[in-house]
């Protein structure tokens, strides 16, 4: 079986539960959509991601309520350079959905999800720790992996292979 290209236009993708729920109630959240593979990912505004998630977790076409990953991604040398990624779950429509946030590399930094998922506070000192993004409002923001004296962060792309001397 060949497979489809994906769908970008949000207006095809309108029927779709969390595209809907997103543009009836916080339409100036959703930057862009996509489907590909049985996959939906949607890119959604820094300033209004919290809103977004908790109109995602509480609405009832949607119920997504569990976090199931968050990571990040470093398209150096893109800008916006970084995408924190936050994947979900919905046991009740047994259906996941990707939400991604682009930020930029100048001061990369997002408002914690922790107040919405506690289970989320690991996940972002460890996006912390690796790539520098620093999550506005988390409780324990501190290295996770590396050692404090650290300098640096290893995931990202212009960090030197054998490390800093």
């Amino acid at each position: 079986m060949a497979l489809q290209p994906p769908i970008t236009d949000i207006e095809l993708l309108k029927e779709r539960p969390a595209v809907a729920c997103l543009q009836s109630s916080l339409p100036e959240a959703l930057q862009a959509a996509k489907f590909d593979r049985d996959e939906l990912t949607l890119w959604i505004a820094p300033v209004k991601l919290i809103d977004a998630l908790k109109l995602l977790r509480s609405s009832t076409s949607t119920r997504f309520t569990v976090l199931a990953d968050l990571t990040a991604l470093d398209w150096f040398p893109s800008e916006p350079r970084f995408e924190v990624v936050y994947s979900l779950l919905s046991y009740e429509r047994r259906e996941r959905i990707r939400i991604k946030v682009k930020l930029n590399s100048s001061a990369p930094s997002i408002e914690s999800i922790t107040g919405l998922w506690a289970g989320a506070a690991p996940f972002e000192r460890e996006i912390f720790d690796l790539f520098g993004i620093r999550f506005q409002g988390h409780p324990d923001l501190r290295r996770i992996l590396m050692p404090d004296d650290w300098e640096g962060h290893p995931l990202r792309k212009d960090y030197p292979v054998e490390g800093y001397r």
